[in-house]
């Protein structure tokens, strides 16, 4: 085992790793910036280093900064979580010729998977189902409209490094292409110092179905079943569900049946998602995110597994130790993330928390670094917690989410928990009856 791991990432998924390292006995360093020198990872932290000033870009981004870090305090092992470096193939081949092992996929890997054109070539190979799409990226405007042509009205332009909905823009009918292909390249160059964009089918009434996977270094791959995340906003996730009230348990073994058998083709190891769209009862591939991601605590619930442990015993050399039929799925669990922003007008809203409290009782999680009297800056992600509840059934599963809604109390900032008890009392989202095209419809309608 590790004899101390560094946590390259703040808030929630920095001390959600803090938790399972300290109940295997590893220490733990914490970096953060200035503007997160008490923060609750901090504080919980057997060591701490500042990186930087607030801008990510100096601190949570600082390559040089985290490995001085990690080399200062004698760490053997880097955990990146979710977003900053956690797909940053460079940063993981770093952290390995400084001598640390990488808590996360082969930097081949992250690197295959980071660029979705590549992604969906390689996952074509191993014959896993595709959107239909042009085939890679789109130089210019006329091969955009060629591409369109054949693919057939509405099309969804997407960037080829992109993530988080940047860079993705829909073109109805054929006069509206030139500027939607001009707006995500704009944007995918921005976000992302790349401006490749591809071409895919829009779909019109989807599921955006995911699939958790681990493998380790011996070939052995399993799943962990499906999320649902279909409830989205601009494309980013609100509230996930584990397993998804479109799929039958046929279904979700086909689907587990393809991942496997594919990423076990490409030697892949340690976590990861394949994420896909899902209409007449046919799955398409999308995308690959090679980390965790921050809706695994649906998946921890209906499977009784520590993902994170999973992670730091495969990055060990541990073999996974079970099959897939050892894997059992109970009840239901369903996540909502908690941002601190304006539950209608979506406008952030940092600032210090004057109160908090958690609720609690049976099934009930929360994943949050917030504690009274701690700050919420402006210069990061505005996710500040997740609730996530677990029971037999679905209906009981709502219920409780319910409940738990009502006793969620944060103060001094706002935040988005009154959508979701809007959305938590909507007879559409109660029959499970969504689609990925639900939830702007329902924020529009007020």
């Amino acid at each position: 085992m590790f004899q101390k791991i560094l946590i390259a990432n703040r808030g929630e998924i920095a001390l959600r790793i803090q938790r399972t390292c300290r109940e295997l006995g590893i220490p733990t360093v914490a970096v953060h910036s200035t503007a997160d020198s008490e923060a609750m990872h901090v504080r919980l932290a057997d060591e701490s280093v500042c990186i930087g000033p607030p801008s990510a870009k100096d601190s949570y981004l600082n390559i040089p900064a985290i490995l001085s870090a990690a080399e200062i305090t004698g760490a053997d092992a880097l955990h990146p979580g979710y977003g900053f470096l956690s797909e940053n193939a460079n940063f993981a081949e770093m952290v390995e010729a400084h001598a640390m092992t990488f808590i996360g996929p082969s930097p081949q890997h992250i690197r295959m998977m980071g660029d979705k054109i590549t992604a969906k070539a390689a996952m074509a190979a191993l014959g896993v189902p595709l959107v239909p799409g042009s085939d890679g990226a789109v130089p210019d405007i006329a091969a955009a409209r060629a591409a369109a042509e054949r693919i057939g009205y509405p099309v969804l332009i997407k960037a080829a490094a992109g993530g988080g909905g940047r860079g993705m823009k829909v073109a109805q009918r054929p006069e509206d292409l030139e500027d939607a292909f001009s707006v995500a390249r704009t944007e995918a160059r921005t976000a992302f110092g790349n401006d490749a964009v591809y071409l895919e089918k829009y779909l019109d009434r989807p599921r955006h179905i995911e699939l958790q996977i681990m493998a380790d270094s011996f070939g052995n791959v399993v799943h962990f079943g499906e999320r649902d995340c279909s409830l989205q906003r601009r494309h980013q996730k609100l509230l996930e569900e584990a397993g998804s009230p479109a799929l039958t348990p046929r279904a979700r073994d086909a689907l587990g049946l393809v991942a496997t058998q594919a990423l076990t083709k490409i030697g892949y190891r340690n976590a990861g998602t394949l994420e896909f769209l899902y209409q007449d009862e046919q799955f398409a591939f999308i995308e690959m995110n090679t980390r965790l991601q921050v809706e695994h605590p649906v998946t921890e619930m209906v499977c009784g597994v520590d993902l994170v442990r999973e992670q730091i015993r495969i990055a060990c050399g541990a073999e996974l130790g079970y099959r897939q039929s050892d894997i059992r799925f109970t009840g239901h669990a369903i996540e909502c993330r908690i941002t601190a922003e304006d539950p209608t007008t979506f406008v952030p809203s940092p600032g210090r928390v004057t109160a908090f409290h958690a609720p609690g009782g049976l099934g009930v999680r929360v994943d949050s670094a917030l504690y009274a009297g701690c700050v919420v800056p402006p210069y990061y992600d505005s996710m500040v917690g997740k609730l996530i509840v677990h029971a037999p059934t679905r209906a009981e599963a709502v219920a409780r989410l319910r409940r738990a809604l009502a006793e969620f109390a944060i103060s001094g900032i706002q935040t988005t928990i009154p959508l979701h008890q809007r959305i938590v009392e909507d007879a559409t989202f109660q029959a499970g009856d969504y689609t990925i095209h639900w939830l702007e419809q329902f924020v529009a309608a007020g």
